[in-house]
């Protein structure tokens, strides 16, 4: 866990303009969040990677100071939750790679409604219920060593043919996230099932590697780039990225059949302390400079009107904010989708 609070830009600073095209009422909004002085920010992107943002953000609107804490997603849930329930201080805004954690909370009652300016130039599909805003498209990829794989494979069909062919090379050489473990993870593979069938042959030309799992996508990079680790499948392509622009024994592909979409969902908390500052930061995170800024970090933006590498329409599949999210959490269906995947591992172990 980070926590990143210092920095603050002097409260003395002059009060902020209302951004050009907001309406009259921003304004005592923007005061509002002056009186409130903070806004505190649970997330799971990288605090580095936040920092200049937040310093944009305390530079436009001084006196606002940004308390963001640096969690994973399955610990800012159970977080949350607890201190929500027991009316303890928790985060104003709640920002998370988990997007099916991110809708339930919403769909339990847990965030607030609120109508953001920024709305309009978002995609339909990245606001729900005018609670749930979906700040990034990041693909998901597989990273590769160089050394290793000097030619990776660009489909599923391709990784798959690699992992059959190669199986005795790779034995131990092979991670993917444990869906059982990690609720990124599982989120990722229920994804790959509803796009198509052949998940499952992938998964069981996985598995007779004998996969390393992990619950995070750092060490799966670190293995990667150190070369314990050949290939990682479904990484979270913004982390791999900026990995791979500073070390040059990583190589990172998104596949071109399909490329998972994924976006980091944001919502406000419904007994937010602190509510001004907190639609301040959000409108931040979703307006050009914000989506810009996180750009700049290999963070995607949402806006299709922001410079940034995108990828082809026919490629993309982006996972849709919204309460269909909510099938992955039921107890029963993620129950029976981890026993096959259990079962496909011990098959693969024999």
């Amino acid at each position: 866990m980070a926590v990143l609070a210092s920095l603050a830009v002097p409260a003395t600073a002059a009060i902020a303009d209302r951004p050009a095209g907001y309406p009259r009422s921003y304004e005592q909004l923007i005061a509002d969040a002056r009186t409130e002085r903070q806004v505190v920010v649970y997330a799971n992107a990288d605090t580095a990677e936040m920092a200049p943002l937040i310093l944009a953000f305390q530079r436009r609107y001084p006196g606002v100071i940004v308390r963001y804490t640096d969690l994973g997603s399955n610990e800012m849930f159970r977080r949350f939750v607890t201190e929500a329930r027991t009316h303890k201080p928790s985060a104003d805004l709640v920002w998370s790679s988990a997007m099916d954690q991110q809708v339930k909370l919403i769909n339990d009652g847990f965030a607030q409604a609120y109508a953001s300016p920024e709305k309009p130039a978002l995609p339909p599909s990245a606001v729900w219920k005018n609670m749930g805003f979906g700040v990034t498209a990041e693909p998901i990829a597989y990273v590769y060593n160089k050394k290793a794989i000097p030619n990776p494979p660009r489909s599923h069909a391709a990784l798959e043919a690699m992992l059959r062919k190669d199986r005795r090379t790779l034995m131990g050489k092979v991670a993917t996230f444990d869906p059982a473990r990690s609720n990124t993870g599982y989120l990722y593979l229920t994804q790959d099932y509803a796009i198509t069938a052949d998940t499952r042959s992938l998964v069981q030309a996985m598995a007779a590697t004998r996969p390393a799992l992990s619950i995070t996508t750092e060490p799966m990079l670190r293995g990667v780039a150190e070369g314990r680790l050949s290939i990682a499948y479904n990484v979270i392509g913004s982390y791999a990225l900026e990995r791979a622009r500073r070390d040059p024994r990583i190589g990172v592909v998104f596949p071109q059949d399909y490329t998972i979409i994924m976006s980091r969902i944001a919502f406000i908390a419904r007994e937010a302390r602190h509510p001004a500052a907190a639609k301040l930061f959000l409108d931040f995170l979703l307006s050009r400079q914000g989506q810009s800024l996180l750009a700049q970090h290999s963070l995607w933006p949402v806006r299709t009107d922001i410079r940034g590498r995108r990828l082809p329409a026919a490629q993309a599949r982006p996972v849709r904010v919204g309460p269909q999210l909510l099938a992955n959490l039921d107890r029963l269906k993620r129950q029976r989708f981890l026993r096959e995947w259990n079962a496909i591992l011990a098959t693969g172990a024999k």
